[in-house]
């Protein structure tokens, strides 16, 4: 926008200079013209006038001498009987029109001649002053040249201004912008100044109300979220412990009950989970999976051992730079972790692995129970459409904002294998 504001002043500005400098040029050539041939013209008049009183023919070439000396003008007096003083006159067919008595102004472009015809008492004199080229454009270069500096001068001055113009506008507009990407990658507390053109200032206000609002909806959901939680909090432990009370008289009943008061109980903490992630950019979010997968892998062995699983974990010695937040891709390996214990029963062995695989680092968390009995789960999981249970829909969110997939299938040992594949960060 700036440099568009700039090329567009420096065209309007350079049309109207050149409107003014080539008329300016063409009149100052006009007026120097005009000032030598007046000048030639003065002086063959005065000498015409001394040639009429001069009685003596022999003080003519004093006066013509006289005249050359202090004008850079070629002058001649000729004589009605032919005699010529000064310079000669040629063949020139101009002086028997002068003869005539006409007095007139011939301009070549060698120059300008001048002739004024006299009376004496001999006849008709005529007396011819010649403007050389040079001298009847004296300082007609010189002008032009100031002239034209003079416009340089003013269309820089042009140029400055339309720049200093065009960053007072276009810099409220660029805040704008990086206000709006800022708001796209979730920094919902970002506010745009509110100057410049009114055009903008309304925008940026219009904007700023509208990221106010955002945050207004988002924190009204989330609190919503929130209170529904505790809600169910209540009727889920009164569940639980009816199902305390069944474990004496039907103990098959009262565990069945248990496993859907768990699961349950898991599906209401991943939705609140999920309400309450901070909305976050996928443009500039990085973290190294290697360090990530490694502590959530440490975190759970713990668990795993009390279960009695072995948890394999294989991360590579070097770092390997995501496309994702830390905190977005520890929930996701918790989610995955998590799915295991739910899933399987105690003592079934899974492994937690990340691997390079050219562009992307590949997130691999598989089990040795039973696998997935549901082929259309499978499908739905492979293909990344529909859904697949809350806690993998949160981790396809996550690899889905890196660019990547998750792959939900079997291994061919039996079990299931959740692959997620992960975008690498832009260095």
């Amino acid at each position: 926008m700036r440099r568009r504001v700039v090329l567009l002043m420096a065209a309007t500005s350079s049309v109207i200079v050149l409107a003014f400098v080539v008329p300016l040029s063409l009149l100052l050539r006009t007026v120097a013209e005009d000032r030598a041939v007046s000048a030639a013209t003065q002086e063959a008049q005065s000498l015409a006038v001394l040639t009429a009183a001069v009685t003596d023919p022999a003080e003519i070439p004093r006066l013509v001498s006289l005249v050359e000396e202090r004008s850079p003008r070629v002058t001649t007096v000729l004589l009605a009987d032919g005699t010529v003083f000064g310079a000669p006159v040629g063949d020139d067919p101009n002086v028997a029109r002068a003869q005539a008595g006409e007095a007139f102004t011939d301009i070549t472009s060698d120059g300008a001649s001048v002739y004024a015809p006299v009376v004496t008492g001999g006849g008709t004199a005529v007396v011819r002053s010649v403007v050389l080229g040079d001298d009847l454009h004296r300082g007609v270069g010189r002008a032009t040249l100031t002239v034209a500096a003079l416009a340089v001068l003013l269309l820089v001055a042009a140029v400055v201004a339309a720049d200093r113009l065009a960053v007072w506008v276009a810099r409220p507009v660029r805040d704008l912008a990086t206000a709006a990407d800022a708001l796209r990658a979730g920094h919902l507390e970002t506010r745009v100044p509110e100057r410049g053109p009114p055009e903008v200032v309304a925008s940026a206000s219009a904007l700023n109300r509208l990221a106010a609002r955002i945050g207004e909806l988002l924190a009204a959901e989330r609190d919503a979220v929130a209170d529904l939680s505790h809600r169910l909090r209540t009727p889920i432990t009164a569940l639980r412990l009816d199902a305390e009370g069944l474990s004496t008289s039907k103990p098959e009943e009262a565990e069945r009950v248990r496993v859907h008061v768990t699961s349950l109980e898991r599906t209401v903490d991943a939705i609140v989970r999920d309400a309450r992630r901070p909305v976050r950019a996928s443009v500039d979010a990085r973290c190294d999976a290697t360090v990530v997968v490694a502590e959530r892998a440490s975190f759970w062995s713990a668990l795993a051992e009390d279960q009695g699983r072995r948890l394999d974990v294989r991360v590579p010695s070097s770092p390997m730079l995501v496309a994702v937040e830390r905190e977005d891709l520890a929930d996701v390996v918790d989610v995955l972790v998590d799915n295991v214990f739910a899933h399987t029963p105690d003592g079934t062995d899974f492994a937690v692995e990340v691997a390079p695989d050219g562009d992307w680092v590949v997130l691999t968390v598989d089990d040795a129970g039973g696998g997935i009995r549901d082929n259309a789960l499978v499908d739905r999981g492979a293909s990344g459409t529909g859904s697949s249970g809350l806690g993998l829909d949160i981790a396809r969110r996550a690899a889905t904002a890196s660019g990547g997939s998750l792959t939900l299938g079997r291994r061919p040992a039996g079990g299931t294998q959740v692959t997620v594949r992960l975008g690498r960060a832009r260095s």
